[in-house]
C-alpha cells in the first residue's frame, strides 16, 4: 500500500511557496519560546521550586531534587526527538512543528499555575516532573523541524543563513528569561516573588504560544518533504532507520555538536557557581556580564552562518572548534586573574566562539542525513549531544575544578573539542553536500 497523504497541498504543483519572512519568522519564534520557556525553568529551580514544591526540611536535599527535575529535560529530548522526528518524517514538517509546540507550552503554563506542596502534598513534586518531562519532549521535537522548516526552503547558497534562524532562539530566549527575572527582583520583594511574581513569566508564556502557533499554522509543507510523497519515499519506522542506515552519520553528528553543549553550559552554569562561590563576585553583577557576554552570543550565529555559505559549513566549524580548542588551554589564566575587566572578556570570548559553532550546526546536522529521516536524524544527533555535553557538564567542572584546579575545566573543554574536530572532519563531505 502506497504512503499517500491525502491532501490537495501535497503535491509541488499547486502547494504555495512560503514567503522568506514566513519562513524565518515560523522557525525562529518557535526555538526562541521553547528556549525561553526552557530557560525560566532553569532559573525557577533554583530560587522557588526547592521551597515552595517540596517538603519543609532540608534545603540541601530540596535543592537537589528540584535539580533533578530540571535534568529530568534532558533525558525527554532524545524520546521528544524520536517521537516528533517519527511524525515529522511521516507526516509533515508543518503539523510536527505545531504538535511540538503545543507540547511545551501548555506544559510550561501548568507549572505556573501549579499548587505547592503545602496545598497538594506529595502530587506537587510529582507534577512538576511530568509538566517538566512535558517541556523537554516539546523541545526535543521542536529545534530539528524549526531547523528543517528555514533549511529545506533555503536557497542552495543561502542554507546556513536560513538555518541560524532557529539558532537565534536560544540567545533570545535566554536574554528574554534572565531579563524578566531581573526585573521582577527589582520590582517584587522577595516574599512577593515566592509568593507570586515567579509564576508571570510562566503564564505570560501562554501569548507567545498562541503567535506561535499562529505563524505556524499559515505556512505551507517544505518541498523536501513534499518530494519524500509524492516519490513514496517515506519511511515507516524513521527512528529504526538511523540507527541502522545511517549508523555513522547519528554517531558523527553527536559527537560534532558534543563541544557546542559542553561550552555553553560551563559559560552560564558552572561560571555563575564558580564565579560567585569561589572567585567572591556578586550574582547580580556576574548576571549581568552573561547577559552581555549572550550578546554576543547572539553576534557570533549570524556572522559563522555567512562564513559557512561562503566557505562550506563543515569548514567554518572546524575552525570555530578549533577556537575552543585553545580557548580550553587559556580558561584558568582568564577566568582566574581577579580582574573584573578579564573576567567580563572572557564570558565574551567564551560566548561568541559559542555562537561560531552554534550557528551552523543546524544546517550541518541536516545535511549528513537523508530528506526521508532527516528530522528524526538531526533531532536525535543534536539531543543525544546534549546529553552527553550538558547534564554532567556543571558538576563534572566543579568536581574537576575543586580536586585538580580551575585549568583541568580546561583540558576537559579542549579534550571534547578535539573529539568534536575529528567527528566534523570525518563528516565534512557530507555536511557540506547534504540537503542541496
Amino acid at each position: 500500500m502506497k504512503n499517500t497523504i491525502p491532501s490537495t497541498e501535497m503535491t509541488a504543483t499547486n502547494t504555495p511557496a512560503n514567503s522568506v519572512r514566513r519562513i524565518l519568522t515560523a522557525s525562529l519564534i518557535g526555538t526562541t519560546i521553547e528556549f525561553f520557556d526552557f530557560y525560566i525553568y532553569a532559573t525557577a529551580a533554583v530560587l522557588v521550586f526547592p521551597k515552595l514544591f517540596f517538603p519543609a526540611g532540608d534545603a540541601t536535599t530540596a535543592t537537589l531534587q528540584s535539580l533533578a527535575t530540571f535534568a529530568l529535560a534532558f533525558f525527554a529530548r532524545p524520546l521528544g526527538a524520536a517521537l516528533f522526528g517519527h511524525f515529522g518524517d511521516r507526516k509533515g514538517r508543518k503539523a510536527t512543528l505545531v504538535a511540538a509546540l503545543m507540547t511545551m507550552g501548555p506544559s510550561t503554563v501548568a507549572i505556573g499555575l501549579l499548587p505547592g506542596y503545602q496545598s497538594i502534598g506529595i502530587w506537587a513534586p510529582i507534577l512538576l516532573a511530568i509538566f517538566r518531562f512535558g517541556q523537554g519532549l516539546g523541545l526535543g521535537g521542536e529545534w530539528g523541524g524549526a531547523v528543517l522548516l528555514a533549511t529545506e526552503n533555503a536557497p542552495p547558497n543561502k542554507k546556513a543563513w536560513y538555518g541560524m534562524f532557529p539558532q537565534l532562539g536560544a540567545p533570545i530566549g535566554f536574554l528574554f528569561s534572565s531579563g524578566i527575572f531581573f526585573l521582577l527582583s527589582k520590582w517584587l520583594t522577595d516574599a512577593q516573588f515566592i509568593s507570586f511574581g515567579w509564576r508571570i513569566p510562566f503564564i505570560a508564556s501562554a501569548l507567545l504560544v498562541w503567535v506561535g502557533l499562529y505563524v505556524r499554522l499559515k505556512i505551507t509543507e517544505t518541498p523536501d518533504f513534499v518530494k519524500i510523497v509524492e516519490n513514496n519515499t517515506r519511511v515507516k519506522v524513521p527512528v529504526m532507520d538511523v540507527f541502522v542506515k545511517h549508523t555513522k552519520a547519528i554517531v558523527l553528528g553527536t559527537v560534532a555538536t558534543i563541544t557546542t553543549f559542553l561550552l555553553f553550559y560551563l559559560m552560564t552554569v558552572f561560571t555563575l557557581s564558580w564565579g560567585t562561590a569561589n572567585l567572591h563576585y556578586s550574582r547580580s553583577s556576574f548576571l549581568v556580564a552573561q547577559m552581555i557576554s549572550v550578546l554576543f552570543f547572539g553576534f557570533g550565529i549570524p556572522i559563522s552562518a555567512v562564513l559557512a555559505d561562503k566557505y562550506g559549513r563543515a569548514k567554518m566549524l572546524m575552525l570555530a572548534t578549533a577556537g575552543i580548542f585553545l580557548f580550553g588551554l587559556f580558561f584558568s589564566p582568564l577566568f582566574n586573574t581577579g580582574s573584573w575587566a578579564i573576567t567580563v572578556g572572557f564570558l565574551v570570548l567564551g560566548m561568541f566562539l559559542m555562537g561560531l559553532t552554534y550557528g551552523p550546526i543546524g544546517t550541518a546536522l541536516a545535511g549528513i542525513f537523508p530528506a526521508s529521516v532527516r528530522y528524526t536524524g538531526a533531532s536525535l544527533a543534536f539531543t543525544l549531544a546534549g546529553i552527553l555535553g550538558a547534564s554532567l557538564t556543571p558538576a563534572l567542572a566543579t568536581k574537576l575544578a575543586t580536586s585538580y584546579g580551575l585549568a583541568y575545566v580546561g583540558y576537559y573543554l579542549s579534550f571534547a573539542a578535539a573529539l568534536t574536530f575529528l567527528a566534523l572532519w570525518l563528516a565534512r563531505e557530507a555536511m557540506q553536500k547534504g540537503g542541496e
